[in-house]
Parts: C-alpha cells; structure tokens; sequence
C-alpha cells in the first residue's frame, strides 16, 4: 500500500470537520476462542483521507470523497455493504463474544461520521452465527455483502467452503478452525495461522519462573477445537525450553459432575503449574475450586481469554486466581492512559453502550485494516483490489492496539506482555514498564506439521476448497 503524499495531506488537514466519538466494560473473550497488543505503525500504507482524525497513531482511512460506481457486489456510488457478527444468541452462553459486533458498529459509525469510506457510506449487517448456524449466516452473506468484517464465529469450519465458494474476502477478527486460519481470500489484523505462533507467553513465563520448567502441565479437553490448540501448545511450551508432565487429565468440555478426582490426579503428579486452552466456562472455574480443595495452589496460566470481567468479579469473590497469568500481544485496558489506540477504541464503544473487551479491539483492528485497504482502492473497489492492497498490509498495529502483525503474509507477532490478577484487579506482570512489549524473534515458533490440522500448499493457503476462480494478489 502506499503512503499519502504531501499535496493530499495538506488537503486533508485542511479540512474542518466536527466529529462525535461514537461509541461500555468488559474486558472477556470467550470459549474455544483464540485470541491475539506495541511497536509499529498502522501498516506500510495510509492513503488519502478528507479528515485529519486519527485512531492512535494511524490515519484514519474514512472521509469524504467523489468515489463512484458500481463496481462489485455490494458496492454503489453511494454504499459499501459489509457483513459482520458473533455468536451472542448461543444458549449456553448469551451474548457470546457481542464485544466485536458492538466494535464493529462502533467503528462504522465513527468512519461514516468522517464521510465513510471516499464518500461511500458504510452498511454493515450485523449477523448472529449463535454457534451452529455459521454456515447460513455465511450463504446470506455471499448474497448481499462486499465483504465480511470483524467478525468472530467459533464453528467457522462449517461456513468456510460456502465462503471460499463464493469468492467472499474475508477480515475477520478471529479465525478457530485451521482451513479457515489459512483460508484463501483472508486476511486479519491479528493472524492466527496454523503453521505459526506466537510463544511469548511460555517464554515470558520461563523468564518468570525458571525454577518451574519441569513442573507445567496442560488440562486436556473433549472439544476438538481446544484440543488442536492445547496440542499446539504442547510443542510451543517445549520451543520455550519447558518439559512438560504428562499427568494424563482431560475435562468433559460439557462439564463433569465432581472436579475433584481430576484435581487431585494432578496434585499425586507432582503439578506446580497448568496451562488451559479453554476459557474461563462454569465449569473450568469449578475445576480451579476443585484445585483449592485438595490443598493446590499452582500457576493458572492461561490464553489471553483469561483476562476479562467474568474472572475479575469471580475472583474478587474467591481469590482463587490471584496466581493467574495469560499472555497477550494486545495492549490491557488498563494502559489506555499510556496507549492512545486503546483510549480510543474505548471511548467509541462506550459512547454507543457497547461492551469494551479484548476480541472487541481485535474486530476494531480488522476493521480499520479493511478500512486502510478500501480507502486505496478508491472509486476502483473491488474484491480483486482489496485482495492486492491486503496482501501489502504489513508491521500492522492498528495505531497501538496491539504488538506488529504481518496481516499480508499472515504471520502474527513476535512480542508479547503478560498479564497477573490480584482480587479483581488485572496489572502488567511481564515486562515490568506497563504499556511496553518484550519483542524477540524467537517468540515465533514454526509448529510442527501434525498439529496444523489441515494441508497448506506452498503458499501457506489451505488447500481443502481451493477452487480455479479464487481471487490472488496481482501485482
């Protein structure tokens, strides 16, 4: 992508807009969720925009423009209609992950308070996947929409052939399944690849406790989903030097009628720390009581789903996690003084009464890397165009939010902090200055092959639904 040049910079300053911060608090994530805070700028690009706002130290993409045409499905002169959602209406959960579609809206009206993208207003579509309907949400979207934005579906993998079908480019907030991690055609502001991670949690918690290398285990669950992500985990934790006990637990994902018998399986093993893919579900804090009662207090050390409201109010109650980590390469919420990004991002969904919370900045970061891409693209907005101006997308921060992503090759960061709870109150544990990152390129560990769950061609893509209509970068 490229850089505004001088003559349209100063068009743009000159411009007097009044804007309204448009856009309430958790912090949480959720189940079987993968969540991805910095050093960086937005991305190698910022194109011309006719406001001088900013979201952190990125320009803003929005403004007013003179861009026409009916160029794609989903695009007019005057609109650009994009799809966005969560899975708010699970049963089992209500308002599952709602914080990226209060982002999302939070973001488009903030953009079309500007003049939208190059004068074309933003028209989201705010889907409700409620879990298991992913795969209608996604035929209703291949129908309508330019594109699908900021959005978190936990069964993606049922809705990613119709997607890829239908030639819908992608920019979700989160990606679960491994075809749709290394989809073709998507694109995030936090990448999730399968062949890649971002280890700085294990290797900060080596730093932190080097005493207990040979004294970690992980907690094994029924659901497929976690455990692909706790088999990944395994190989990360042994790159950061851990030698990981093998005391043989695993936890009905529905639930199990006594923790107990698991907790102290894990005490005659010897554990001094455990290790949970799994999110902070009634049941995983029953086992964390189960622990306390069979006299263990380890290292609760968790995804960065752990760090949010419903863990907060639990333990201000209990204290039963005041050993909890998780590592994050998102800002905190709590370093919104330091972090300009993170006080806007709160400020516009709390100006709407929507929830603040870590996947709900991870949406805001899509959003705006979509943003940044339209805006290039101009009156020329086309899929086939997105497709070539994401691929550019680069040292990705999304103005602050979070550490440097490579969203164009879709390799995640190589910094990361880490998180401590003390009653209800989260702080930086890791590294000690609050609002700073430790990068080190060794943070990034290659997974081994037979953890990916899916075949990757020599371009890294998923090869399960390639098909000869897909649209690739041109140069």
């Amino acid at each position: 992508m490229k850089r505004k040049n001088t003559a349209k910079l100063l068009a743009a300053l000159a411009v007097s807009a009044t804007l309204v911060s448009g856009c309430a608090t958790d912090r949480g994530g959720d189940v079987g969720v993968p969540v991805a805070g910095g050093s960086g700028t937005g991305t190698d690009s910022s194109s011309a925009s006719t406001s001088a706002q900013k979201f952190g130290d990125l320009d803003s993409p929005c403004g007013e423009g003179d861009a026409k045409g009916s160029t794609d499905q989903g695009v007019s002169d005057t609109e650009i209609k994009i799809g966005f959602g969560d899975d708010r209406g699970y049963v089992k959960s209500p308002g599952l992950n709602k914080e990226m579609s209060d982002a999302v809206n939070a973001m488009i009206d903030w953009c079309n308070e500007q003049g939208g993208i190059n004068g074309r207003e933003v028209v989201g579509t705010d889907y409700d996947a409620a879990m298991t309907q992913a795969n209608s949400v996604m035929q209703e979207a291949c129908a309508s929409q330019f594109m699908m934005v900021g959005y978190g579906f936990a069964m993606d993998q049922t809705a990613e052939q119709t997607r890829v079908a239908c030639n819908m480019v992608s920019v979700p907030g989160f990606t679960v399944s491994p075809d749709a991690a290394n989809g073709p055609m998507t694109y995030q502001g936090v990448p999730f690849p399968v062949d890649y991670a971002n280890g700085s949690q294990w290797f900060q918690m080596a730093e932190m406790h080097p005493d207990l290398l040979n004294d970690f285990d992980l907690i094994n669950s029924t659901m497929p989903t976690i455990i692909s992500s706790t088999t990944k985990i395994r190989s990360i934790a042994e790159a950061a030097g851990f030698k990981l006990k093998n005391c043989g637990v695993t936890l009905n994902y529905e639930g199990e009628s006594s923790y107990v018998p698991f907790a102290e399986k894990y005490k005659e093993c010897g554990v001094k720390g455990l290790w949970t893919s799994r999110s902070a579900s009634p049941g995983e804090l029953n086992f964390v009581k189960a622990l306390d009662q069979v006299g263990m207090d380890p290292i609760f050390f968790g995804e960065a789903t752990w760090y949010g409201q419903t863990v907060s109010d639990w333990n201000k109650d209990t204290g039963l996690l005041d050993n909890l980590n998780a590592g994050m390469t998102f800002q905190m919420l709590e370093n919104a003084d330091k972090v300009p990004a993170v006080q806007k991002y709160i400020d516009l969904v709390e100006a709407g009464g929507g929830k603040t919370a870590l996947l709900g900045m991870q949406a805001a970061s899509s959003f705006l890397l979509w943003a940044t891409a339209a805006d290039e693209c101009g009156s020329d907005l086309t899929r086939q165009c997105m497709v070539n101006e994401l691929a550019k997308a680069d040292d990705w921060t999304a103005g602050g939010l979070h550490a440097a992503t490579d969203p164009g090759k879709n390799m995640p960061a190589t910094c990361g902090l880490m998180t401590s709870l003390k009653g209800d109150e989260y702080s930086q544990a890791f590294p000690a200055t609050s609002g700073e990152f430790k990068c080190d390129p060794k943070y990034l560990v290659a997974t081994d092959r037979s953890t990916w769950g899916t075949d990757l061609g020599s371009d890294r893509i998923s090869t399960k639904f390639l098909n000869p209509n897909l649209i690739k970068p041109q140069s």
